[in-house]
């Protein structure tokens, strides 16, 4: 990929630019007309993947390419605000600046389009897919074929998911509910997480990794006031695992073997499984806990749902995924889903000083998986989370507890703040 306006020249003067179905190269759009052509645009290589680049041109008499230096002041979020505002479901793009060596504030963008685990987007309510050269209209057939292709893959991280529901370690153990959440790169090597899994020090990597991910500014803002115990940090002690590694609290020992020490939070255990292949795998078993009122005795103490913990251990999750892509160098989609047992009967914890709620869950597990992309694991994370655990927030009357972890403004604000000083998030 170009780096400066020398090798975009360069690609022109070697007649390297040819559009077709994984590139396009456009000016910038001036009119509401010009976004939603972009917009159709962006929705047709979200199918498949591709790139745009803004600031190269045909010369429609010589059928070459040109090079068209545009305006940058604004041009990476009018694009972004584009992709997120008029395709439905919203896009997440990745971009990059060139400057135009005359130094006079024009150059051009690469805007990354990554294949959409949600493809295919509508604008206008219609569906747009990318032939060899342009874009066009889907067809219903294809439509279909689309959606279909997404739910079995969904249907294969529900079934990993499923797989650690019934190893859960302690499967037999209390009363509290249990939160799961595993993923798995769609197009990782066998030995991707190698470097990590193999090397003499991953304790401390992958522990260090797990640091980054609690102090992360973006994620820390989105959580703000949400604490919660155990946290990942928790994870201490290190296990090998076949075709992999662990850090778990106290409580696990080797073997995935229950070893209760005599403490009451015996029964609250976390574990991080990462394996070569890539796939994460997590067992938090604090999901609720038993509460009683003064005058109760504890036998009769009600188990309640730590809503707040599913969304923190979410969030805190996928900036891991994100870091542990960045360190192994995999640029590729994921597949994320999460779980939770022992629900029925059971409503979310609230202070005490505020009115319990009514709403009980009416089914005993909950699962939910999606496909991520590396631009949501970086710009929208909040976006995942929403569709990882929406389902089980509505059903407890919570999500609007939860709108600063669910969305993405504060996360776009601290991109856009750090693009201004010059450096990557």
């Amino acid at each position: 990929m170009p780096k400066t306006e020398a090798d975009l020249q360069a690609a022109v003067d070697g007649g390297l630019f040819e559009e077709s179905h994984h590139l396009d190269l456009k000016k910038a759009p001036n009119s509401k007309g010009d976004n939603k052509e972009l917009a159709r645009d962006l929705s047709s290589f979200a199918v498949h993947g591709g790139t745009l680049i803004i600031g190269v041109q045909e010369n429609k008499e010589s059928r070459t390419f040109e090079l068209a230096p545009q305006p940058l002041n604004g041009l990476p979020e009018k694009i972004e605000q584009v992709a997120r505002t008029i395709p439905d479901p919203p896009l997440t793009i990745l971009t990059e600046e060139i400057s135009a060596a005359a130094d006079d504030g024009t150059g051009y963008l690469i805007v990354h389009i990554p294949a959409s685990p949600v493809a295919p987007h509508m604008v206008d309510n219609r569906y747009f897919g990318r032939g060899d050269k342009t874009k066009y209209q889907m067809g219903d057939a294809e439509v279909v074929a689309l959606h279909a292709r997404r739910r079995n893959t969904e249907a294969d991280t529900l079934t990993l998911l499923r797989k650690e529901m019934d190893e859960d370690p302690l499967r037999d153990v209390g009363a509290q509910s249990h939160l799961f959440l595993v993923a798995q790169p769609a197009a990782g090597r066998r030995d991707m997480c190698l470097p990590i899994t193999g090397a003499r020090d991953w304790n401390q990597r992958l522990r260090t990794l797990i640091q980054h991910a609690l102090e992360a500014p973006r994620t820390r803002a989105a959580l703000s006031g949400m604490g919660f115990s155990p946290d990942l940090s928790s994870a201490h002690q290190g296990h090998r695992r076949a075709r992999g590694v662990a850090l778990s609290s106290s409580g696990l020992g080797a073997g995935r073997v229950y070893a209760p020490e005599g403490r009451s939070s015996d029964e609250s255990v976390i574990e991080l499984q990462l394996f070569e292949d890539g796939g994460l795998r997590l067992l938090m078993t604090r999901l609720s806990e038993g509460t009683s009122r003064p005058y109760e005795s504890p036998s009769d103490a009600e188990q309640v749902i730590f809503d707040a913990a599913a969304v923190v251990f979410t969030r805190h999750m996928l900036e891991l995924i994100r870091l542990i892509s960045d360190d192994v160098g995999y640029h590729g989609n994921w597949a994320v889903a999460v779980g939770a047992n022992r629900l029925r009967g059971r409503r979310r914890w609230s202070q005490p000083s505020i009115f319990a709620s009514n709403h009980r869950y009416s089914a005993d597990t909950y699962e939910e998986s999606t496909g991520v992309t590396l631009a949501e694991l970086r710009d929208a994370p909040g976006t995942v989370t929403r569709r990882l655990l929406g389902p089980l927030l509505r059903s407890l009357d919570s999500e609007e507890a939860f709108v600063k972890a669910l969305t993405d403004e504060e996360s776009f604000s601290l991109h856009e703040t750090t693009r201004a000083s010059g450096d990557q998030p």
